[in-house]
């Protein structure tokens, strides 16, 4: 995407384009998610310190979103390498977001997810 030019790109004109026809819920949805990738690549462009060896004790939300419980357990599972679970976790959020599942259902096979790539860490 060519965000300095005056000029939007292809893409940008289709992702505005998208976004607009999306209800509130949707737009509210989609920045999350953008918000979501922009973290995660600017953490991984840190340099951060070397992240602790046992999950973060970090309590789950009663009620929490998508994109709020993929944040929680990015700062809960920091020694899990994001970009080895984004295919999976993409899918269960396109799930949630396209397909309607659920959010608590989503979000529950999301811990799995995490705590999974974490005990493969442990050589578990």
């Amino acid at each position: 995407m060519n965000l300095g030019s005056a000029v939007p790109s292809r893409e940008e004109r289709r992702l505005l384009g998208l976004f607009q026809r999306l209800d509130d819920a949707g737009r509210r949805t989609l920045l999350d998610f953008a918000e979501f990738l922009a973290d995660r690549r600017s953490a991984g462009e840190a340099g951060r310190e070397e992240p602790p060896g046992e999950p973060l004790k970090i309590p789950r939300p009663e009620k929490e979103s998508v994109v709020g419980a993929m944040k929680r357990l990015r700062r809960t599972y920091p020694m899990v390498d994001p970009d080895r679970l984004l295919d999976e976790a993409s899918g269960l959020m396109s799930a949630h977001l396209l397909g309607g599942r659920p959010a608590r259902e989503v979000i529950d096979e999301l811990e799995a997810l995490f705590h999974r790539h974490f005990r493969a860490l442990r050589g578990e």
